[in-house]
C-alpha cells in the first residue's frame, strides 16, 4: 500500500444496538455501511418516530451502556439475532417486548440493515486525544466513553492529529476509508461507561478547548478486514 505510516490500531470496537455496550474485537469486516454488526438495532421512542432524533440513547437513560449485547452468531454479524444481557443478569433477545418494557419511554425496537448512525458510518480517535483530554480533567478516561469504531496509536506522542487527516484517505488492513470532518459531540460523553455516572466537565471541556469536537468521522472508500496491530497508512487528498 502506498502512503505514509501515521499510526497502528490499538483497538477495534462495535455496537450492535444503539446506545448499549461496545464489544471489544480482534478483527472485524468493514463494508460499505461500517463495522459488520454495528449498530443494526436501536430503540425509538414512542411519540417520536418522526423527529430528528427518535432514539433512546444514553442522554435519557445513563445506563443504557450496562446493557451488554452480544451476537448469537459472530461469524454472521449483519444477521444474527442479538441477545441483550441486562443489569440484572437477564438474558433477552433483543426483540423480546420485556427488554422494551424494561427500558421504559414506551421504546420499540428496529432494526436497520445499514446501521443506525447519527452521521456516518465510521468513527476514529486516537489514544493521545483521549490521554490529551484526560490531562486537562485531571481523570483517567474509558475509550469507551467516546463510542469509537477504531481506536489508533499515533506515531509520537502529539494528540489531536487525527484531525489532520480530514480529506484524506486511510489504508487500514485490507480496508480503506476517507476522513470527512470531526466528531462533534454531545452529552453522551458525559457519561462514565462503568459506573453510569455523569461529569458535565468532560463536554464542557471539549467545548472550551476543541470546538466541541473530538475524534474524526469517515466512510468507507474500499471495503476489508482490519485487526488490531495494523499499520494505518494516510494518503493526502491529491494522492
Amino acid at each position: 500500500m502506498n502512503g505514509s505510516e501515521v499510526g497502528r490500531i490499538a483497538g477495534l470496537w462495535r455496537y450492535p444496538v444503539k446506545s448499549m455496550a461496545a464489544q471489544s474485537l480482534d478483527a472485524v469486516d468493514i463494508s460499505w455501511h461500517g463495522v459488520a454488526g454495528d449498530r443494526r438495532y436501536a430503540f425509538v421512542r414512542e411519540g417520536l418516530e418522526r423527529s430528528g432524533f427518535p432514539w433512546l440513547t444514553i442522554r435519557e437513560r445513563s445506563d443504557l451502556g450496562s446493557y451488554e449485547p452480544f451476537l448469537g452468531d459472530p461469524s454472521r454479524p449483519d444477521d444474527s439475532e442479538v441477545v441483550v444481557r441486562t443489569p440484572a443478569g437477564d438474558q433477552l433477545d433483543v426483540v423480546d417486548p420485556t427488554l422494551a418494557r424494561e427500558l421504559g419511554h414506551g421504546a420499540h425496537v428496529i432494526k436497520q440493515g445499514r446501521g443506525v448512525f447519527d452521521a456516518s458510518p465510521l468513527s476514529l480517535i486516537t489514544t493521545q486525544t483521549i490521554a490529551a483530554l484526560g490531562d486537562l480533567i485531571d481523570k483517567r478516561l474509558d475509550v469507551r466513553r467516546f463510542r469509537p469504531n477504531l481506536v489508533v496509536d499515533a506515531a509520537g506522542s502529539e494528540p489531536y492529529r487525527e484531525d489532520e487527516w480530514v480529506g484524506s484517505v486511510l489504508s487500514i488492513g485490507g480496508m480503506s476509508m476517507r476522513v470527512d470532518r470531526r466528531d462533534e459531540r454531545c452529552v453522551i460523553v458525559t457519561v462514565d461507561p462503568a459506573s453510569s455516572e455523569r461529569d458535565p466537565a468532560v463536554l464542557r471541556v471539549i467545548a472550551q478547548r476543541r470546538e466541541a469536537c473530538l475524534g474524526v468521522y469517515g466512510t468507507t472508500v474500499a471495503p476489508g478486514r482490519v485487526a488490531v496491530g495494523d499499520p494505518v497508512l494516510l494518503s493526502p487528498p491529491d494522492a
